[in-house]
């Protein structure tokens, strides 16, 4: 429920303690709701992050659902100081993880300049959490600096806790050799400060977009090795699965059997990651898997209560925490005035020195209404999409192409999106959030427009997951094989949004008075008993958009011969070469066909049409 957060937490009353607010929360006309309840602690707790993919700044937009995630990195950074401080004061353990995916995502990450790394700026501030174990993910793999950094920076740093237990790296050694070797550590040994053992492992998915020089291991081979049966010899007083690996349908159950051959009764705690949905589920009554959703949305939070020498099904909570401010006090119990920390303020303020570097605050526009990606029907005036395809990228275009004035159809992939847009400020960090992929726009020129109409349909008949390669025989390249793995990570995730939206409406119907008071956020069904969100929301709307969409038929007065420029992005050049020379036989189209449109690229093209049609 919406209250006023002066009404649920103590020394908010006043107009200075309310000053007292961070800028980016302070400005927000609604702030976000806070808890349902207290969080159940036990002898061992455990905080999880996963894909947080640079969004340390937290989400700034005012229009709902972005306040619930409000929370900067420094924010988390205090949460995590005052947790700690709650569980000396309960005498129990705490724990942090995280299961991957630092890269790509935000201005953060992606917005480094020339002869820089990504995420390497960004996660100097990542370092300065105190995890217990971390795990790497598979942006981690896409580029080979950037695995090389993880190896030679952030795997250093924390000293034995950055775990790749079937990920290596190829690297040259004392003796200029090269050597594969494991990107972090094949697993951690610890003693919690109560005195508790803990074997941790860190497991990647069957991932196979992967770079040159960096090398996985199929799950069923890791669980043969050697130094894997030796790790497990020894019984913990519990394992730690912490990996870039949903939950469910996918090979943790390969790990979990194979300790469990072992160690029947030992408690197991999973935390996975990578699908960008909250989940959970239990595959024995003395074991938990979590995931903890994406994007700093959602920390993750399992409690469980120890027993010895028992078979018994073991007392776990598990929760979703909203990454807000609210969020972090209510279960802190502090107050807008105490709850901030010296490192928390330095991460934050750091943070924004490196905005400021990297120029993200440059604002191109501003946005006169918020454009999603699925929130909206597409086509619609509120669909990010429509946006792209019938407004955006025709004006930049014709702004900059020498084909100026001839009709032309442009066709793109859905996927080119990453983020929605939301009314305001549209900055460089919004452009690079929302459009990050980098692709060439190209055209066939004269190509009958009784042709070229039919390619949309056919495309979309077939589907994205019909991709070609370039040349007859060709194997599928890297890039395919990566787009596919982040088609199904989005593909999955508006699955799990739709699932959300229809079990919400199939209950019984609430009072009209309490849907009032709930703000949009995510519903969570998962498969552990009781409820996991620690907020009550209303669920977001959620619409299928196809896979290619084009902009607006030209207008050819009629004429039966006319021809046009078909307009697509480089990236499905294959595809609609092919698809092309399905719906007509009267030409044998090839690359030899297909010439630069104009020198904008993908990711300049909203910068570009918010400077000219924003402002």
């Amino acid at each position: 429920m919406r209250f006023a957060i002066g009404l649920v937490l103590a020394g908010l009353s006043s107009a200075s303690a309310l000053d007292q607010w961070p800028a980016h929360v302070a400005s927000q006309p609604q702030r976000p709701t806070p808890p349902s309840r207290p969080l159940q602690w036990g002898d061992i707790n455990v905080i999880a992050t996963t894909d947080t993919h640079g969004w340390l700044l937290g989400h700034e937009k005012q229009s709902f659902p972005e306040p619930n995630y409000s929370g900067t990195w420094g924010d988390y950074s205090a949460f995590v100081t005052h947790m700690k401080e709650l569980a000396a004061e309960k005498d129990v353990d705490l724990l942090l993880v995280d299961s991957g995916d630092l890269h790509d995502g935000t201005g953060l990450t992606d917005g480094f300049p020339a002869g820089g790394v990504d995420a390497q700026d960004s996660n100097e501030f990542f370092k300065q959490i105190p995890y217990d174990v971390l795990a790497i993910g598979n942006h981690e793999l896409y580029t080979y600096a950037n695995t090389f950094d993880m190896h030679m920076n952030f795997a250093r740093h924390h000293e034995g806790r950055y775990l790749s237990s079937n990920v290596n790296i190829t690297v040259f050694d004392a003796n200029n050799q090269s050597v594969s070797v494991p990107v972090g550590n094949r697993f951690r040994k610890f003693t919690t400060r109560k005195g508790r053992s803990v074997t941790a492992f860190g497991v990647l998915f069957d991932f196979w977009g992967n770079a040159v020089n960096t090398t996985l291991q199929h799950v069923e081979d890791m669980i043969l090795e050697r130094w894997f049966t030796d790790a497990i010899a020894d019984e913990p007083d519990l394992f730690l699965l912490v990996g870039h690996m949903p939950v469910a349908r996918d090979r943790w159950p390969l790990v979990f059997d194979a300790i469990r051959k072992v160690h029947p009764t030992t408690p197991i705690l999973i935390f996975g990651g990578h699908s960008h949905v909250r989940d959970c589920l239990q595959l024995d009554g003395r074991s938990m898997s979590l995931a903890s959703g994406r994007y700093m949305e959602t920390l993750g939070w399992m409690s469980l209560d120890l027993d010895k020498d028992s078979t018994q099904s073991l007392n776990f909570s598990r929760r979703y925490l909203d990454a807000n401010l609210v969020t972090y006090q209510y279960h802190t119990n502090r107050t807008n005035l105490t709850f901030g920390t010296a490192e928390g303020r330095n991460i934050t303020e750091g943070l924004r020195k490196l905005e400021e570097r990297f120029g993200l605050g440059f604002q191109y526009g501003t946005a006169p209404r918020d454009y999603t990606m699925t929130r909206a029907p597409y086509p619609s005036n509120d669909s990010i999409l429509t946006l792209i395809v019938e407004e955006a990228t025709p004006t930049v275009l014709a702004m900059n192409t020498s084909r100026k004035g001839i009709p032309s159809l442009l066709i793109i992939s859905s996927g080119s999106q990453r983020f929605d847009i939301y009314k305001g400020p549209f900055t460089k960090n919004d452009q690079l959030t929302a459009s990050p992929f980098v692709n060439e726009y190209i055209y066939i020129p004269d190509v009958p427009f009784a042709a070229a109409t039919k390619v949309l349909p056919t495309l979309n008949r077939a589907g994205a997951e019909r991709l070609w390669p370039e040349q007859e025989g060709e194997g599928e390249t890297r890039q395919m094989r990566m787009w596919r793995q982040e088609r199904a990570v989005e593909q999955g995730y508006v699955d799990w949004l739709e699932d959300m939206h229809r079990r919400y409406h199939a209950r019984p119907p609430a009072s009209a008075a309490a849907q009032s008071e709930l703000t949009l956020g995510y519903v969570t069904t998962d498969a552990c008993p009781g409820a996991g969100d620690d907020v009550l929301h209303t669920p977001l709307p959620v619409h299928r958009i196809p896979d290619f969409i084009a902009s607006r038929t030209p207008d050819v007065g009629g004429d039966p011969g006319a021809t046009v420029d078909l307009v697509f992005v480089d990236f499905i050049k294959a595809q609609v070469i092919h698809t092309l020379n399905a719906v007509q036989t009267a030409r044998v189209y090839s690359l030899v066909d297909v010439f630069v449109y104009s020198p904008a690229m993908t990711n300049e093209v909203l910068g570009m049409y918010a400077q000219a049609a924003w402002n």
